[in-house]
């Protein structure tokens, strides 16, 4: 065995054996608690109560043993964890997996040893139990006169003593009537004062009566002669001797009751089984004789089902059956068929109830059959609940680890109890009964130990918390409903606002720009927010100008209760004041950095490895107001605009259901722009895209270039001007690849020159197509020149002959430039 393996088992045993001992004493105590009215006042000695306690609480084993298991696991994982071992553990490469190896071994052996337990010991206690109950139950309490009233607590004798003193002993003013001739009040003793003796074995009671009178009727009543005689005996001292019986306690030489179910072994109970069984059988064997023979069931050759019998009977339906005189002979027909139904119904229950005791006690057979086992399995269970939850709660003690062990070990015993009974009552059957518990822990198990295997915790609480916000939004609903205005104009508000509506908030309505008249055509062209609240019913302002009257008064007429504003233009103040909840924005950066109207652009363009989301409300700054939410985006290095703008509007929509909801239950809190600027950091705009941004600048470092293509695809595309034969054609490039290094002196070697001056293309004319930088070149994978469609720089290639002698127009871009001097 490994010292891991010595280690961890040293730390479950020690706490099993205690917890084992301390449950079953407190188990004990409300043991004791249920009998102590047996035991009380019958002068017990100190060896028979502990007797009865010490099998009293062998019976109780099976409640302790899992209970046990469950606490000692989680203890032992618990303080593991607390410490930091199970922690240094993981950490040497070992998983939870194999610490739980040699536990789950242990809890094993302990299951077994469970079910041998609960064969073999559980039954004697529970005869030891029954046999001692028995023959207390038959010992008489002890004899305690109380002062002032009559006492009959002595066959054949009442008694009465004014006053007793306590030290000595001695009665005072002492009556007694002596009733053993069934005579009624014939014999009658007074006394000044008396001492009560009782024999060491209590078998008689010795009463000393000192200074009194005897009173006694000797004569006996005739018909004719009522007169009675009365004899008076004055005494000094008297002693007077009364037998007892059954007081004092008497136990049996043997147990005898293991014919009870309880007190069965696994042998005995199966034995039962076919007897009893056997004799069932018998019993419903005669009763179906006796219903086939009775008068009641006329046709009774139809229930022979053999197929010989069914091919000599008669048909089900004989002659003339249904068919009556008149109606007075339907009704006697009918009233005499129901009589026989009622008659056979009576004959049914009758046979039920005298198998009754048959089936009952088949049925507690049974279920003491199965429980033999569920406690094993109980254990087993119990360990994998415990284990899993001590090493996620990650605390050791009697603290946190007994209230839940207490909590799962009050589910187990509710739902045992309840399907015990219900299997007794013969509800459900004795299987399901009784292992109904397991049932429901057993998934409960699987769970937590696949949670603590994985290292994740039970219960994800953010994700609790949103849903309880949602529920309590809908719940407030009912009452009143917040009206929202949805405000935003490109596809990366069209989600926000669907994720809105799936989440049941109410849109009253929607702002966005007017539709324009674009291309060849003049075709007009709606906005994607429009597209989509037409399609969802949903009423759509599409204002020119932001404080146009007419536009304001259209808001206010919705009596919106809180604006939403996704990508859309800036609000004047006239506007974002109106709602009673105010105004917030999901912009696509993570605040107070790339304030502006192209945030995801300038973010690849300038080389970010994240950026993120963020709300804010909104004030008369551009992009200043206060933040409540922000979550970070990374960036890949081959990501371009396009993929950190749909990563960033799935996430910008969760934030804004979560935004909405926090201020509807007026649970958010806003933080000053400033305090997210750490050190000297240097604040970077988002301004506009221009056509001069646009235009590739080949003489900046080959990143910056690529970074640039990044930052423009899909839209509006990075482009440069290809010269061939003193023409200019525009050529839009979405995706390159940076060569820099040995690969850009092996593309050099490839294309057949030896160097390359900033704008010179480099080409094969039939795989490749790069253009150089100043200190490298960035191969374009995709590409469009001006007129054609989108296109693969393989499928250029083929259409673009004599490639090598073009040439690309030096652009200049002082943003660029200054961006990454």
């Amino acid at each position: 065995m490994k010292k891991l393996d010595q280690f961890i088992l040293k730390s479950f045993i020690g706490p099993f054996i205690a917890i084992l001992l301390v449950v079953v004493f407190i188990l004990m105590r409300q043991f004791l608690w249920l009998y102590i009215d047996e035991l009380v006042g019958k002068g017990l000695s100190f060896k028979v109560i502990l007797e009865f306690l010490g099998w009293g609480s062998a019976t109780l084993l099976p409640l302790s043993l899992p209970l046990a298991t469950l606490l000692a696991s989680m203890m032992t994982l618990g303080t593991l964890g607390e410490n930091n071992e199970l922690l240094a553990i993981k950490a040497a490469g070992i998983s939870l997996k194999r610490v739980l190896t040699p536990l789950g071994i242990t809890c094993l052996v302990v299951s077994v040893g469970a079910f041998f337990i609960s064969n073999d010991l559980i039954p004697v206690a529970y005869n030891k139990i029954f046999t001692l109950r028995d023959d207390i139950s038959k010992t008489k309490e002890e004899i305690k006169i109380p002062t002032g009233t009559f006492y009959n607590g002595i066959e054949g004798y009442i008694l009465r003593v004014n006053e007793r003193d306590d030290k000595t002993g001695v009665m005072h003013g002492v009556m007694v009537y002596n009733h053993t001739a069934n005579k009624g009040n014939v014999s009658m003793t007074l006394a000044d004062s008396a001492i009560l003796k009782m024999s060491r074995d209590k078998s008689y009671l010795t009463f000393v009566l000192y200074d009194g009178t005897n009173y006694e009727e000797t004569n006996t009543r005739k018909y004719r002669d009522t007169t009675l005689q009365l004899q008076k005996i004055d005494f000094t001292r008297q002693e007077m001797v009364i037998p007892l019986k059954n007081y004092a306690f008497h136990k049996s030489d043997s147990a005898r009751f293991d014919d009870q179910v309880k007190s069965m072994n696994l042998k005995q109970l199966y034995h039962g089984q076919d007897s009893i069984g056997g004799l069932n059988a018998k019993a419903k064997a005669d009763n179906v004789n006796a219903i086939r023979g009775t008068r009641e069931l006329r046709y009774n050759s139809q229930m022979d089902t053999t197929a010989k019998a069914r091919e000599i009977t008669a048909p089900f339906v004989p002659e003339n059956m249904g068919k009556w005189k008149d109606i007075d002979d339907q009704i006697a027909a009918m009233m005499k068929a129901k009589s026989t139904a009622e008659s056979l119904q009576m004959t049914l229950m009758n046979y039920s109830r005298d198998r009754f005791h048959y089936t009952y006690t088949l049925r507690n057979i049974d279920i003491e059959i199965l429980k033999k086992f569920a406690l094993s399995i109980a254990c087993f269970i119990f360990f994998f609940i415990g284990a899993p939850l001590g090493a996620l709660i990650r605390k050791g003690g009697l603290g946190t680890p007994a209230i839940i062990s207490v909590l799962f070990f009050v589910l187990y015993w509710v739902v045992d109890i309840s399907g015990t009974k219900l299997a007794r009552d013969g509800a459900v059957d004795p299987f399901t009964g009784v292992f109904i518990s397991s049932y429901v822990l057993f998934p409960l198990g699987i769970f937590l130990t696949w949670k603590a295997i994985n290292d994740s915790s039970i219960i994800n609480m953010d994700a609790f918390k949103s849903m309880w916000r949602k529920i309590k939004i809908k719940i407030m609903s009912f009452f009143k409903k917040t009206r929202i205005v949805y405000m935003g104009t490109p596809e990366f508000a069209v989600a926000p606002l669907d994720e809105l509506i799936r989440n049941g908030f109410d849109i009253v309505g929607a702002v966005t720009v007017a539709d324009k008249a674009s291309g060849r055509g003049l075709k007009v062209n709606e906005s994607a927010v429009k597209k989509y609240a037409v399609e969802h019913n949903i009423p759509v302002l599409q204002p020119i100008s932001l404080k146009d009257p007419e536009f304001l008064d259209a808001l206010k007429a919705w009596k919106p209760d809180l604006f939403v504003v996704v990508a859309f233009r800036m609000l004047p103040k006239v506007v974002w004041e109106i709602p009673r909840l105010g105004t917030f924005n999901l912009h696509a950066a993570l605040l107070p950095q790339y304030r502006g109207a192209a945030p995801i652009n300038w973010a690849v363009i300038n080389g970010e490895k994240a950026t993120g989301v963020t709300t804010f409300m909104i004030d008369e700054g551009m992009d200043t107001g206060g933040i409540m939410f922000r979550e970070q985006c990374l960036i890949g290095d081959e990501e371009n605009a396009g993929d950190v703008h749909d990563k960033l509007m799935e996430m910008g929509s969760k934030m804004v259901v979560q935004t909405v909801e926090a201020i509807i239950e007026k649970h958010v809190d806003t933080r000053v722009q400033k305090s997210f600027i750490q050190g000297s950091e240097v604040l970077k705009p988002a301004p506009k895209i221009t056509k001069e941004l646009c235009h590739i600048d080949f003489r900046c470092k080959t990143r910056h270039v690529y970074n640039l293509i990044r930052g423009l695809s899909p839209y509006p595309g990075a482009y440069t001007e290809l010269v061939k034969d003193d023409k200019i054609q525009q050529l839009k490039i979405y995706s390159a690849e940076r060569i820099e290094g040995e690969r850009f002196t092996a593309m050099l070697s490839e294309a057949g020159v030896s160097s390359a001056s900033a704008g010179d293309i480099i080409s094969d004319g039939r795989t490749f197509f790069a253009i150089a930088t100043s200190d490298g070149a960035v191969s374009v994978k995709e590409l469009q020149i001006s007129g054609k469609r989108k296109m693969a720089v393989k499928d250029f290639l083929l259409g673009f002959r004599d490639i090598q002698n073009c040439k690309t127009t030096e652009g200049t871009s002082s943003k660029i430039t200054g961006h990454h001097a």
